[in-house]
């Protein structure tokens, strides 16, 4: 890995400096930072409404935080008004219909959100009945939300990123106003990294660790709410289940053995079939916790950046309605483009 500094290195001539698409053989008219799902994201809605992208990431992405994420999308009972609320169910239609073109490592599966406590059932949901609920639970409701598979939905969106153009380059950004010096539009979504690349002292790491077994024939999750620092929840996929889960702050990506075996301890008492999965690995992300999701334009030398970080353990869900604020924000729209969606 080496440090990048004029990113038109990796195109022909330099980055555009007009206001829309440019033309063949220039340099890029948009860097992106960061190739976590956010940057992943934001990078294809640019790049599939025509703009030249071009990634820059310290990670692959096979090797980002948003690698190891759970990924249960939805469902939402926020405030309407709320803009995380309104992320999230971009997110939510999104990652539906993603789901039903059957190659993107979406899917829909059934499932039960339960609770210790209040047993009051969710609304638009349907109650579980008492047989429903495993020992200790009071109440829950069944839900038919989308799953995400990390990896193949990465993989997914790096194929759509090169296939409108884009490029990603591994390399390290140490400096936004230098790389503000070689192109005119940049979109920061480094994630955990922005606290040393920008100095926000208001992020934070949030670490989340999970197992993951062979799948003993599993087509349904579950998840206990709310989320304390343990909690119980399996999602299920084709060949594995992921076991969780956990909050705790701490920077180390080493995994505790003693609290890998409370989390399938937890999920065993709620599915006995889960007792005789073979353990397939143990992983660990940092959830990227900050106190608000920073989306806003700043202006860094010449050029327009938008900053898109910090968005804790919603990023998956969010990263839809992230992206397409980014790039309204790229393009000096507040309403935003619908038509850059995809």
């Amino acid at each position: 890995m080496s440090t990048i500094h004029p990113p038109e290195h990796h195109f022909q001539g330099r980055p555009a400096d007009h206001g829309g698409h440019g033309t063949a053989g220039a340099g890029p008219d948009v860097v992106v930072v960061g190739a976590g799902v956010i940057g992943l994201t934001t990078g294809v809605c640019l790049a599939e409404s025509g703009w030249r992208v071009q990634l820059l990431t310290r990670s692959a992405p096979a090797g980002t935080t948003s690698a190891v994420a759970s990924a249960m999308i939805g469902p939402s009972f926020g405030d309407p008004s709320d803009p995380e609320t309104v992320r999230a169910r971009v997110g939510i239609a999104e990652f539906t219909e993603l789901a039903a073109r059957g190659d993107t490592g979406v899917v829909l599966r059934r499932g039960r959100l339960a609770a210790r406590g209040d047993a009051s059932p969710l609304p638009g949901l349907t109650a579980c009945a008492p047989a429903d609920l495993p020992d200790g639970f009071a109440g829950g409701s069944w839900a038919r939300l989308p799953l995400v598979d990390m990896p193949v939905y990465l993989d997914h969106l790096v194929g759509r990123l090169h296939a409108a153009g884009g490029r990603i380059v591994e390399t390290e950004v140490r400096s936004l106003a230098e790389l503000a010096e070689y192109t005119p539009r940049i979109v920061h979504c480094a994630g955990l990294g922005a606290r040393e690349l920008v100095g926000d002292p208001q992020l934070r790491p949030v670490r989340g660790q999970q197992v993951v077994v062979e799948n003993p024939g599993l087509d349904e999750f579950f998840i206990s709410a709310p989320f304390e620092p343990d909690w119980t929840a399996y999602w299920p996929h084709p060949g594995h289940v992921v076991l969780g889960g956990s909050q705790d702050d701490g920077g180390t990506t080493e995994p505790d053995p003693v609290l890998a075996d409370r989390i399938r301890a937890r999920c065993i008492a709620v599915e006995p079939r889960l007792a005789t999965a073979r353990v397939l690995a143990h992983q660990v992300g940092l959830r990227p916790v900050r106190s608000a999701v920073r989306l806003e334009v700043e202006m860094i030398g010449g050029a327009r950046c938008v900053h898109n970080y910090g968005h804790g353990g919603t990023g998956v869900t969010t990263s839809w309605g992230s992206a397409r604020e980014a790039v309204a924000l790229l393009v000096d729209d507040p309403v935003g483009q619908p038509s850059i969606s995809r």
